[in-house]
């Protein structure tokens, strides 16, 4: 997850502006369990009702039932929370990467993985982009990012490091503060199969063109 501005009404209550404390993961074998939302600027977990969207739309592509990824390989290369990432193991994914760059965040994340005893995620303290360049080709089944939202430099270099590290039924998750179309999408080789807004959050999923 990234750490991006809380798009919150100037009328709403402080108690409804406050960051929350933690995330729970909502399915598979972690099921319940909580992870700590640091207090960090902007850091804000991907909301249950979208997660929850999205890992239906992911298994469905998987031809998997109850939202499972069995023996998926995965990246997020804005872990922040690392509530993407754990909610991809805890369903079955054979390996997550998780990059973040915030040295207390990358330790919150260890923490993570050793209290969940969670073997199938590698924790990387970098630049995730750079890191998704490096992974081998046509390897992954799909990459999720939440750049910071006043980052936006940063999408279309995600965008275009994750194609080739996608196999050729690898999908995209990208969330953002705006929706992103055909315009945007199709010259970097992409097409959008899905689409949720939740509030001022915009959920896409995201196919090759070859494979939309």
């Amino acid at each position: 997850m990234s750490r991006k501005p809380s798009p919150v009404s100037s009328a709403a209550p402080a108690a409804a502006r406050s960051r929350p404390q933690e995330v729970r993961i909502i399915g598979g074998q972690w099921r319940r369990s909580r992870l700590p939302v640091a207090d960090r600027p902007g850091l804000r977990p991907t909301p249950d009702r979208v997660r929850e969207t999205l890992f239906n739309w992911l298994a469905s592509r998987a031809g998997a039932s109850g939202g499972e990824l069995p023996q998926w390989h995965c990246a997020d290369l804005f872990a922040g929370t690392g509530a993407l990432g754990f909610e991809a193991a805890s369903r079955g994914a054979a390996s997550v990467l998780l990059c973040e760059q915030d040295p207390s965040l990358v330790a919150q994340l260890n923490a993570t993985r050793e209290r969940l005893d969670a073997q199938a995620v590698q924790v990387h303290r970098g630049d995730g982009v750079a890191r998704l360049e490096r992974v081998a080709p046509a390897s992954l089944h799909v990459v999720f990012m939440d750049p910071p939202f006043d980052q936006r430099a940063l999408y279309a270099r995600a965008l275009k490091a994750a194609l080739p590290a996608l196999r050729p039924d690898g999908l995209i998750y990208l969330e953002a503060d705006q929706a992103w179309g055909e315009e945007q999408l199709a010259p970097l080789g992409l097409g959008l199969l899905r689409h949720l807004r939740a509030g001022a959050v915009h959920a896409h999923l995201l196919a090759p063109l070859s494979g939309a």
